[in-house]
């Protein structure tokens, strides 16, 4: 399936209360088919909240989402949108095959995916473990699975709300770059949520920095680094400084 682009045009995002919160203040953001983009901000400052609009679970107060031009909510319809969070929602009934085969069972226009199921799982090293079930497995293969089991939607645009959060940093580190290589091979466009500097310009193309509530996007730094990516080379340092330097508010 073709990546998509995401047009983000001057979107409010109030959320109901006395007095009301406003999470998302004016963000306009345009991304790519394609396209990696990061996202990084504050604790509290709409990162989230941005990922659910982009994938039509919320409608802003203010402006509009479009995915290729059409609302994001059609995209949500239609299954083109692949979503992975920080836990896995692994079915525990369901064997890990089961799980991954779970977004073609209920896929409404029937089409196949480009991989099987069994293909995925091995695509993420876990074949041996078909069979099992999620309690018996570790953080880290669950996050795996869930992996496989959002490549099973063969999504135009992947939403990643910082899916590696929750693990130790080896096993982080070895599944970014699993996913990156993944990544590499289908090209879709994708958003990630991450508070980690270090990860958004390990994997993306861009970082987008958010102010805090109400967000605001407070830059973007472009990462024009070759992958895979030296994390202690001075380049990437650089760029680093770079971002830290607009999350604490002194401009690139």
């Amino acid at each position: 399936m073709a990546a998509i682009d995401v047009d983000i045009a001057r979107v409010t995002h109030h959320f109901a209360g006395q007095p009301p919160l406003t999470a998302l203040q004016n963000v306009s953001l345009t991304v790519a088919p394609g396209e990696f983009v990061a996202l990084i901000g504050p604790s509290g400052c709409g990162k989230s909240t941005l990922l659910r609009l982009a994938a039509g679970l919320l409608q802003p107060s203010t402006g509009q989402v479009r995915l290729a031009g059409q609302p994001a909510a059609e995209l949500r319809r239609r299954q083109e949108i692949g979503w992975m969070a920080q836990q896995s929602a692994l079915l525990p009934w369901r064997t890990v095959l089961d799980n991954v085969r779970l977004p073609r069972q209920l896929k409404r226009n029937g089409a196949s995916p480009a991989q099987s199921p069994e293909k995925l799982l091995a695509r993420v090293g876990l074949a041996p473990f078909a069979g099992a079930y999620p309690a018996t497995l570790s953080g880290g293969m669950q996050q795996r699975v869930a992996l496989a089991r959002t490549l099973a939607v063969d999504a135009s645009l992947w939403l990643m709300d910082e899916p590696f959060a929750a693990l130790d940093e080896l096993t982080r580190e070895a599944l970014a770059g699993e996913l990156l290589a993944i990544w590499q091979t289908v090209r879709p466009t994708v958003l990630w949520v991450t508070h980690h500097l270090s990860e958004a310009v390990r994997l993306a193309d861009r970082v987008v920095v958010l102010s805090a509530r109400p967000g605001a996007v407070a830059g973007c730094v472009p990462v024009a680094l070759p992958r895979p990516r030296d994390d202690t080379g001075p380049a990437f340092q650089a760029v680093v400084r770079q971002v830290r330097c607009l999350l604490t508010g002194g401009g690139q």
